[in-house]
Formats: C-alpha cells, structure tokens, sequence
C-alpha cells in the first residue's frame, strides 16, 4: 500500500445525502474538501443499490408547503427535469455529477475511514484506505465532518457516542421505553418489479422464507401496486446493525424473496402473474447504529416546541415520530411502526451537529446528538441532507476564519453570519428571516405591473421564501400577458449592482422525490414544476433613463438562480418574465441585489 500525505481544509467522511451536501455546500463557500466515500456510488440509501426514496418534513405530502428548499431542492429539481423516466442509476449519475464538477471538491470513492490521530481533544490526521488502488491516505485537515452513519470516524477519534433507547425518566420522555436497552430500528432490503405482457414464473431458493398470512397480518400488500419493495421486510433490532450486518443481509434477503413466493405462488394474489422482479438490493438500507453526542442532544421535548428556545437552529425537520419495533419482520404480531404526528416542523440545533469531545468534529445524517425518540424523526433523508448543507456551511466558516464549532456556535455575530448565509443558499431556519445588511434589496422601493389577489410586490423583499397552501404572504403573483409581467427594484440614490439572486415558486405544496412506487409518483411532476418561472430577463435603468438588458435565461426549471456580472451603476433593477413552466401568473419569492 502507497502511503499519500493530504492537506484539505474540510475531510467528508461518508457520500450518503449528508455527506453529498455536506461537501458540495462547503466547496461552495471557498473550502478545499476532500469528500470519502466507501461505496462507488453516491447517495447512500437514497442510491441505486438501496433505492429508497427521499422523505422529509413535508411528510408524504401530509404537512403541504414544508417542502426541503436549498442543495436538495437543487438535486430534486434536476433529477425531475433530466430523470422523468426514473432511472436510479441517473440518480446516482446526478450525484456524482454535481459533486466532481465542483473546483473545490476532490472525490474519494471505493474508500473507508479507518483511523484517527487525536491529541488534546482534537483530530490531528485521519487514515483513510482504497484498497482498489492500494492506497492509504493520511488526510489533515481543520475540520472533520463524520456523515458515515454508523460514526466510523467518531468512534475512532474517541468521540463520547450513544446506542440504543434511553429511558424516559433520563430526559422526561413520553414516547421512550421504561428502561433502557441497546436495541436500535432495524435494516431493510428493497426490491422492484415490472409487469410484462405475458405470465411469468419464480421459483424461489431453497433457504427462502416460508411467508404465511399470518406473518403479514399488520404488513399490507395492495394489490395490483408490486413495482416496489416493503420497508417492513425490516431486522436487526435486536442484533448489532454493523457487526451483525452480513447476518441480516442473508435473512432480509430470505425473507424478501419468501415474500415474493408469496405474491407469486401463494394463490391469494392472481394479478401477479404477469409481474416480475427487476431489482433486488444487495445491501441492507440500515436505519440506527451510533449516535455522536454534541453540545446539545435534542429529545422529544425539543421537537414537540422546545427548539423555539435556543438560537442556534441551522435546518428544519418535521418527519413524526416514526418507531420501529426492534424484532422488526420477526413480530407479526406486533405493528411494523409505531407514528407520532409533530404538530409542525422545528429546527435543528448547531449543537448537536458537533462533536461535545472532540472538537474539530462535526457530524451531519442519523448519527448527531439526539436521543433516540428524538432520532425516530430526524433520521429520514432530506432531514439529513439539510443537516448536511448547514454543516458543510459551518465547517468552511470554520476553516476560513481559524474557528471551530463551537465558537461559532458561542458567539451570537458569528451564529447569525452562519444563519444569514443559509437563508441566502436557500435553507430554511424557523424564526429567521433575511436581513442581510449586504442585500441591497432590502433598502428599494418594489412595484411590479400587476398583482394577482392578496399577493404584492413587497413580499419579495420581506425576508421569508415560503408560503403555505394558496397563501400568498411572502411571495409575489403578477399575470402573463402578452409582453409577459415585470417586477422593479428602485433606489433613491444610484447603486452598484453586479449579483442578483432570484428565489422562484418551485411547488412545494407538491411531494417531489425519485421513487419505484406508482402512487406517489402520481401525484408528482417528473418534470418542469409549473409554477416555476422559464424565460426571465434581467435590465438596468441607465442614468438616460432607457432600460438595458443584461441577463436573459431560457428554459430555467430551477427555484434559486444567481447571476453575476460587469458590475453597474443604476438607479433601478427590473426582472421582465415572458414564460413559466405553466402557471398562468409569474411567481417570485425573493430577490437579492449585492454589489
């Protein structure tokens, strides 16, 4: 093995959705990032080799308008647009994509974690091994980022970690076991099917599973819906999800193709016939391991309205509480989850995305600081990726100013920084609206040529990027005519303008994610979102007065654009819009102007 030295400033251990955003949010800020990933594809449970779909605090659809905005609105918006056909493999193709086009971002795959040097409470260097090009890298850097999951990178520094259910009475809560156990969600393995015109057969191995009714009694199977696998096909729990992971892989993989015997074989389902299996996963999608303990753990409390009272909040989630029985598929007589409905989304803690004992080490995915109830909620993945953009954030922060988290997270200045520069990347914090003192936005007058029922021009300038369900409180609605519709920005005084961003309406009272299952895919647009504007021009007021055109984009089909430019001199900024995707109005959240 061939020893390489690397310097970066941000180490990304772990390419699931945390990790992917993790990295590209931070090389976005000007940090050199080394981004590791142990698979040859990215995306983690939400890659082709998992295939599970992206979820978060829009529950199914369930809490309309919440919707995840910044990168993975990004990755959803283009995937839709580029992928209508659903092909995972795109997905995955996406992924690496937007990832090796980054000039910051160096990309590790086929790669694992395996070491780290600590001394005084902090990392000094990580090993990092590819046995397919038989290397082993010794990575310094000033910021670690563990986004593995199971915490490969937390446990070898020492970090202070967490497994298993605490008790109620150790944090006051009501949705936790009495005493406390090690055991954990369990893992999955999905599968797809096609149906096809003619009948065909399956045989299943000999150590499949006998499934009976009786073990289905609380796991439905519609009918006529088999292009998709069950998450219930779930075990684990009771076992370690890491050590005991090849075990599962053999018993999931039994039970999956018993199930599929059942469907086929069984003589209840004769509208299988002509279905078939396409895929099936090789690799458990694992739920629960390892738990970094932070600055903060959040608990239940925190979710159910308590993150109203800290200041540090850096995402949102907003998934229920959604338990699993640790015997998973091994008690039918037991429901497959136990669902605690969150009144509304919260957010989550910087402190609970850094390391309380080592101090260059944050973490961003299922494993930060929670207790398990609190875990059950933030675990899904848009949560996660979020978790990730706001960590990749901090962690160039970090670098670029000599900081650690934890300083961030103590000093109110550099915490509101932090907050202001995600709202400006399109995440969203509950509580916290722009006030950015570089947007020059904030200090013009706005008008548009038209406003459609309670919308206004205003609204664009007020500071928050999402509306509920035929709300129009913070966005602004004007009608296409045949020259289209127009919104202005004017100063008293001439301003220096050389970047705009616009945050368009992209649906999010609509479910947008990649999935095999038919029924959720209805109710989505693998497409263009039609409320998102298409053809926009961007033109400056000259001191003559006639108006100059200096951007001009077609064929958008994303929520935030950004333009940069010749720096100029004007007294007023006009975006004229002359089509959408569909909407019979143009929609505008927000619009920045920095000089």
């Amino acid at each position: 093995m061939a020893l390489v030295d690397v310097r970066t400033d941000v180490l990304v251990c772990g390419g699931g959705m945390a990790g992917v955003c993790a990295a590209i949010s931070a090389a976005r800020h000007g940090a050199n990032v080394l981004l590791v990933q142990d698979r040859s594809r990215l995306g983690g449970n939400a890659s082709s080799e998992i295939r599970m779909h992206i979820v978060g605090a829009d529950v199914h659809g369930h809490r309309s308008g919440w919707r995840e905005g910044g990168l993975i609105e990004e990755l959803r918006l283009e995937d839709a647009v580029h992928n209508s056909h659903r092909a995972y493999e795109l997905w995955d193709l996406l992924l690496y994509d937007k990832c090796v086009s980054e000039r910051n971002l160096t990309l590790l795959l086929d790669s694992s974690v395996y070491a780290a040097q600590v001394q005084d409470g902090r990392i000094e260097h990580a090993m990092v091994r590819c046995d397919k090009t038989e290397h082993l890298y010794r990575v310094r850097s000033h910021i670690y980022c563990d986004c593995t999951g199971d915490s490969r990178l937390a446990l070898e520094a020492g970090a202070e970690t967490r497994w298993g259910r605490e008790a109620a009475d150790e944090f006051g809560e009501t949705l936790a076991v009495r005493q406390p156990d090690r055991r954990t969600q369990g893992s999955s393995i999905l599968f797809t099917a096609r149906k096809h015109d003619r009948p065909t057969a399956f045989k299943p191995p000999g150590w499949a599973r006998k499934i009976t009714d009786q073990d289905l009694k609380f796991r439905g199977i519609p009918n006529g819906a088999y292009e998709y696998g069950y998450w219930w096909i779930e075990l684990g729990g009771i076992y370690d999800t890491i050590k005991d992971n090849e075990r599962l892989r053999f018993e999931l993989l039994s039970i999956v193709l018993g199930v599929w015997d059942w469907i086929k074989n069984g003589g209840k389902r004769p509208d299988s016939a002509n279905w078939a299996l396409q895929t099936v996963g090789m690799i458990p999608g694992k739920r629960e391991s390892r738990r970094v303990m932070g600055d903060h753990i959040q608990t239940e409390q925190d979710l159910k309205g308590g993150w109203k009272t800290y200041p540090d909040g850096v995402a949102i989630g907003g998934w229920n509480f959604d338990d699993h029985p640790p015997e998973g598929f091994d008690a039918p007589a037991i429901a497959p989850f136990r669902g605690t409905f969150i009144e509304t989304p919260y957010n989550i803690a910087l402190g609970a995305a850094y390391s309380k004992s080592i101090s260059n080490l944050m973490m961003a995915g299922r494993n930060i600081s929670n207790t398990h109830v609190a875990f059950t909620s933030t675990r899904v993945m848009a949560t996660c990726a979020c978790i990730g953009q706001a960590v990749g954030t901090c962690a160039a922060m970090c670098s670029q100013r000599n900081l650690l988290p934890r300083q961030i997270r103590d000093n109110p200045r550099y915490l509101r920084e932090l907050q202001q520069q995600l709202l400006r990347d399109d995440q969203s914090i509950r509580g916290v609206r722009n006030e950015d003192p570089a947007d020059l936005a904030l200090r013009a007058k706005v008008t548009a040529s038209a406003s459609i029922g309670p919308s206004r021009p205003e609204h664009v300038t007020g500071g928050e990027v999402r509306d509920m369900p035929s709300e129009w409180t913070h966005r602004w609605g004007g009608a296409m005519t045949r020259e289209g519709a127009w919104l202005q920005l004017q100063w008293e005084q001439p301003e220096t303008v050389r970047h705009v961003q616009l945050t368009f309406d992209s649906g999010f009272e609509r479910e947008l994610t990649l999935t095999a299952v038919d029924s959720f895919t209805a109710r989505m647009v693998r497409g263009p979102q039609p409320e998102t504007v298409r053809d926009y021009a961007l033109l400056v007021r000259g001191g003559d007065g006639q108006w100059r055109e200096i951007v001009r984009v077609e064929g958008n089909h994303q929520r935030l654009r950004r333009h940069e430019f010749k720096p100029v001199q004007t007294t007023a900024l006009r975006l004229k819009v002359t089509a959408t995707n569909g909407a019979k109005e143009a929609r505008l959240y927000e619009i920045r102007c920095y000089a």
